[in-house]
């Protein structure tokens, strides 16, 4: 016969269990939710432009849009800028060392505008394309990266191509 201590016991551990099993269950159901998250480009400006070190600062405004019925947030963006199919190198939003609570929303069927500053180098390699940048030509720009969406159980790295002309 078994006591009643040892009952308690493994109805406790098997509570547990199922409750572990639940919320893992209940964090993949918004798998499928976070991948509907649309990624564009907003703009991609010239902020500013060093002669001397030929070097020039691009404003890229990332825009995400949420069609879901959850509140989510923007951990990282991490891409690649390409200008008339030459790339030009990698820019980074990162929110890792800030709280969640304080990271940018994504509100229910709303949508938010993501600021980040590209540290544009000139280069043999890009030097037309930086001249293009530089002095306000048609350019036609790429980027190609990753979004990390998070939702207050699960995240999901959301890949995204899309093209901007200027």
């Amino acid at each position: 016969m078994i006591n009643t201590g040892r009952l308690v016991i493994l109805a406790c551990f098997a509570g547990l269990g199922a409750m572990m099993l639940f919320f893992f269950v209940y964090a993949d159901s918004f798998q499928p939710d976070l991948n509907k998250v649309v990624v564009k480009v907003e703009s991609i400006k010239i902020l500013d432009e060093n002669k001397l070190e030929k070097r020039a600062h691009l404003d890229v405004r990332f825009n995400l849009q949420n069609p879901t019925s959850i509140v989510l947030t923007v951990a990282t963006i991490n891409y690649q800028l390409y200008a008339n199919g030459q790339v030009l190198g990698d820019g980074h939003f990162t929110t890792d060392d800030i709280p969640e609570a304080g990271r940018p929303a994504l509100f229910a069927n709303n949508n938010v505008t993501i600021p980040t500053t590209f540290d544009l180098v000139n280069s043999d390699s890009i030097a037309k394309q930086y001249s293009d940048i530089t002095t306000n030509q048609s350019v036609t720009y790429e980027v190609k990266g990753q979004a990390t969406i998070e939702s207050f159980l699960t995240s999901v790295i959301k890949d995204f191509d899309v093209n901007f002309n200027s």
